[in-house]
């Protein structure tokens, strides 16, 4: 059964997931909250369409390390494969 985590956490059964999976829980949280709020698009074909400015900015919202060395098509790529 999956614990509640208070109103701060969105989706608790993915925070539970993420932090199994060894995150932070600051950043199981962002993203567990990103992807109840419906701000998380993992398969969108609009990221090709981003700048690479835009895809920074949702790499770092959603916690992926290493971001600033990333092209633009590793951005797109990590941010496709992040859960």
């Amino acid at each position: 059964m999956t614990k509640d985590h208070g109103a701060q956490i969105k989706d608790d059964k993915l925070y539970e997931d993420l932090r199994d999976e060894g995150m932070s829980k600051e950043k199981a949280a962002r993203i567990a909250n990103a992807k109840a709020g419906g701000t998380l698009d993992h398969n969108s074909a609009r990221l090709e369409d981003r700048t690479k400015d835009e895809l920074y900015d949702e790499a770092k919202k959603i916690g992926i390390d290493g971001r600033s060395d990333m092209t633009k098509d590793e951005l797109v790529k990590a941010i496709r494969g992040h859960k």
